[in-house]
C-alpha cells in the first residue's frame, strides 16, 4: 500500500513551492497543510527538527529540507526531473544550491534596513543573477527542453519579482534576456502558476510590509 504523503507548509515559503511544483509535476497526490510559522504548533516542532517548512510526511516518518524531499520524491515516483547522466544530474544538484543562494539574497535585499545597505544587497542579487545568465540556457527550461529541478527551485525565486517590480524597478533582471524569457516560461507553466495560493501576492506584500526595511518603506509610497 503507498503510504500517504502530506506536505507541510507555510503559505509564502518558497522551499514549499520546489516540493509542490515537483510533486504536481509528476502527477502524485499529497495532502498540503499550512501552518503559520510565527505560531509554530507542537505536533510540527515535534516532527520539524530545525523547525522550518517544508516537511513531507509519509505514513509515520516525516522528511525535512527540501533538496532531501526532492531527491526522496525522484527516487521513489514516476516522471524522473533529474538529467540521466551522472555527470548533469551532479551539475543541476549544484545550481539547486546556487537557487538557495540566489533565495537567501533575495532575503537579504527585502530586509535591508536602510537604503545604503539596500544597495549593496540589490548589486549582490544583480551579480548572482548575473552568474545564472551566462549558464542558463532558457530554451525555454534552464537546460533546454526538458523541465527539471532547477526550474522547481527557480520558479519561486523569480516569483518574488512579480511584486517587487510593483514597488519600483530595480534593475536587477536588466541584461539579462535568458533569466526573462526562463522567467516567463516559468511563470506560465501550470504546476509553478498553482504552487501558490491565490492571494499570495497580497500575503507578501504584507510580509514587506512588516518588515521595517527599506522596501517596505518603498512599498509604502504613495503612487505617482
Amino acid at each position: 500500500m503507498t503510504p500517504t504523503l502530506k506536505l507541510i507548509s507555510h503559505k509564502l515559503c518558497p522551499y514549499v513551492q520546489r516540493a509542490v511544483i515537483a510533486l504536481t509535476e509528476k502527477g502524485v497526490g499529497f495532502e498540503r497543510i499550512d501552518i503559520d510559522l510565527a505560531n509554530k504548533p507542537d505536533w510540527f516542532l515535534a516532527i520539524s527538527p530545525l523547525g522550518k517548512t517544508p516537511v513531507l510526511q509519509v505514513g509515520d516518518k516525516a522528511i525535512f529540507e527540501s533538496a532531501v524531499i526532492l531527491e526522496y520524491l525522484e527516487e521513489t515516483q514516476p516522471k524522473p526531473l533529474h538529467p540521466a547522466d551522472a555527470l548533469m544530474r551532479a551539475e543541476h544538484r549544484a545550481w539547486i544550491e546556487f537557487g538557495s543562494a540566489v533565495l537567501n539574497d533575495i532575503a537579504g535585499f527585502y530586509a535591508a534596513p536602510d537604503q545604503a545597505t539596500f544597495k549593496v544587497k540589490t548589486s549582490q542579487l544583480e551579480r548572482r543573477l548575473a552568474r545564472l545568465e551566462a549558464r542558463a540556457a532558457a530554451s525555454p527550461w534552464f537546460d533546454g527542453g526538458s523541465f527539471s529541478l532547477v526550474d522547481a527551485v527557480f520558479g519561486p525565486v523569480f516569483r518574488y519579482f512579480d511584486v517587487f517590480d510593483e514597488i519600483a524597478d530595480f534593475g536587477i533582471l536588466a541584461g539579462k534576456p535568458k533569466l526573462v524569457r526562463w522567467r516567463k516560461a516559468l511563470a506560465a507553466r501550470p504546476s509553478v502558476r498553482t504552487a501558490v495560493s491565490a492571494d499570495y501576492a497580497a500575503l507578501l506584500r504584507a510580509f514587506l510590509d512588516g518588515r521595517n526595511s527599506w522596501i517596505s518603506r518603498l512599498q509604502a509610497r504613495p503612487a505617482a
